[in-house]
């Protein structure tokens, strides 16, 4: 039979856990230092992220501001007949060229020719008057002198004279009128250029109270395009370019482009003339008138498109819309600082060219900002910066 001391026993199983207990702690403390970075020890290189970035610069740009227009001829006379009668012929096709007194329309003649020969009639008639008139007076003078008739007969052979001579006038003014009127039925071309929609067709019964006219002549040699700005715009207009007077600040607008409505621009460039008086109560916007050159007839009445102004910028920064963000509508860049660190930085937008937007303050030139990859950064991330060229973001853009 074998006898244990268990006291004995005990006493050395409880050495062996005190001495146990301190050395599990230090091992346990150990693995926890190793396993947690110092405050002040950078990411270890393998988990920052390589992202492009674009080192900003300042340059002179120039941009455009684009405006809807509606075109119209130098010149755009409604044809209306100045006398009444059935239309009895029409020299001219629709859309055809003209030249200034080229006939376009005859009105039937007939009464006005008979009106002109009554007038003539009339006229004949007074001057026959006038005659009689005049002879009574050469007989009667003599007579007064020698005193064989009163001098009430002269006066009355006088006053009489006179009703003929102005009876004469009148009848003079109603053949010039019946011939005006006889001249009204041709109806000629008052300028050169391009007959619109004649919706009247021969033996139509035309006059001056109709209230359609016979055509819409267009002399587009030069056109007009009308285009508007809000006030908003209008003050940015005043404000932004040289001159004391309204007058002023046009003259000083550089040429203008003309964006047809199929989006190509067309080959000559116009000038802004004038600007309306006043604002307009319905739209709250302001006239502006641009005229542009057609010596090939290319622009017509009617066309509408789009009038392009540029602005020169002397020093602006181009920022590319992509290596931004927006938030709570403003626009954000993430600017690199200390140890590639990133910091979010709201920037005001002056305007856009292209795919850039420009920006006069908020960032400076030599600052570097990211150019992709923003959805995957928060202020204070550091990444590993790859320069990007401003010559390579095409081929960066295609990449991404």
């Amino acid at each position: 039979m074998v006898y244990f001391n268990t006291s004995s026993n005990l006493n050395k199983i409880m050495k062996i856990k005190y001495l146990a207990l301190p050395i599990v702690g230090i091992f346990l403390l150990s693995l926890n230092e190793a396993c947690t970075p110092s405050s002040g020890s950078e990411q270890p290189a393998a988990e920052l992220q390589r992202l492009p970035v674009l080192t900003l610069r300042q340059q002179e740009v120039t941009t455009f501001d684009e405006y809807p227009a509606a075109i119209e001829g130098s010149k755009d006379i409604e044809i209306r007949p100045q006398v009444d009668g059935q239309l009895e012929h029409i020299y001219v096709d629709e859309g055809a060229y003209v030249q200034q007194g080229q006939p376009l329309f005859r009105i039937n003649a007939r009464m006005y020719t008979e009106q002109l020969n009554n007038a003539k009639a009339a006229l004949a008639a007074a001057e026959a008057n006038l005659a009689n008139a005049r002879l009574d007076v050469g007989k009667l003078t003599p007579l007064v002198k020698n005193q064989v008739v009163s001098d009430v007969q002269l006066d009355a052979a006088l006053a009489a004279e006179r009703v003929a001579e102005a009876n004469v006038l009148q009848a003079k003014a109603m053949v010039e009128s019946a011939q005006i009127n006889l001249g009204y039925t041709i109806i000629e071309a008052p300028v050169s250029g391009y007959i619109g929609r004649i919706p009247f067709k021969m033996g139509s019964l035309v006059g001056t109270a109709t209230p359609e006219p016979l055509t819409v002549l267009s002399e587009v040699r030069n056109v007009f395009a009308y285009f508007s700005l809000s006030e908003n715009d209008f003050i940015r207009f005043k404000n932004r370019v040289a001159g004391s007077t309204i007058a002023e600040k046009i003259s000083q607008l550089p040429a203008v482009e003309l964006v047809l409505s199929d989006g190509s621009t067309y080959t000559q460039k116009g000038k802004v003339e004038m600007v309306s008086g006043q604002f307009d109560d319905r739209t709250g916007t302001i006239t502006f008138r641009a005229a542009f050159p057609n010596e090939d007839g290319l622009l017509r009445s009617g066309n509408t498109g789009k009038v392009r102004i540029p602005t020169v910028s002397p020093s602006v920064i181009l920022v590319p819309q992509e290596a931004t963000f927006e938030l709570q509508d403003k626009v954000f860049v993430f600017a690199l600082a200390d140890s590639n660190r990133v910091e979010s930085r709201p920037i005001p937008v002056a305007g856009r060219s292209g795919t850039h937007y420009l920006v006069e303050h908020g960032v400076a030139p030599g600052d570097r900002i990211v150019y992709a990859g923003l959805d995957r950064l928060q202020d204070g991330t550091q990444i590993i910066p790859e320069p990007v060229a401003a010559d390579s973001l095409l081929a960066l853009r295609a990449a991404l």
